[in-house]
């Protein structure tokens, strides 16, 4: 983004106990309309994995070990909807794999790494009724990646997380399409916010 629309002064500091672990194509990362990146700068717990490099094979194994429950998050047809009732079938902390870039290299995801071959899939079916997109939807459920995952974190850690998060997006969608020329609502807060764990 142009140096007047940077939006580092706007991301928030969020502790939880769910891990996030942004699972990205490596040609999606140049992409100036990709959210993903946004949700692993605002969530402490959370980190960034790039596939799809020339000779460089991605590992996924690691991303099951530890005291966390994995769930893999796209809306894939054979996803579970994921709800509260759903998270309360376990005590462990969630760890949230999500496959980022286009529709196609995010369903391949499961597919290209046969270690994710038996991790539970999860999908929110949230109608998007936004006037304004980054990207072109091919469906009234569409929406970008950190809206999905601000809904998922809505479900699981609660709604002052995912307010957090979609005050982010509506930053990021109000300052890049100003960009195009185009008015949006302007709803984005001016000061971010610090969510711990506990609050």
């Amino acid at each position: 983004m142009h140096r007047d629309r940077c939006l580092c002064d706007l991301i928030p500091n969020i502790e939880t106990r769910t891990r996030l672990s942004l699972v990205i194509h490596t040609k999606e990362l140049r992409r100036t309309t990709n959210t993903g990146t946004l949700a692993t700068k605002a969530l402490s717990n959370s980190e960034v994995l790039v596939r799809g490099k020339m000779g460089e094979p991605l590992d996924l194994k690691p991303l099951l070990a530890g005291n966390y429950r994995p769930l893999l998050f796209y809306p894939s047809e054979d996803g579970v909807e994921f709800t509260s009732e759903f998270v309360r079938q376990s005590s462990l902390p969630i760890h949230l794999i999500v496959p980022d870039g286009n529709w196609r290299q995010a369903g391949k995801v499961h597919l290209r790494h046969p270690e994710l071959a038996d991790v539970p899939r999860v999908a929110i079916t949230v109608q998007n009724t936004a006037t304004f997109h980054l990207r072109a939807e091919s469906s009234s459920f569409g929406m970008a990646t950190l809206q999905a995952i601000a809904h998922a974190y809505g479900i699981i850690e609660g709604d002052h997380v995912k307010d957090a998060l979609l005050r982010l997006y509506q930053a990021k969608l109000d300052r890049t399409l100003q960009g195009r020329g185009t008015k949006t609502s302007g709803l984005a807060r001016e000061k971010p916010l610090d969510i711990s764990a506990n609050s």
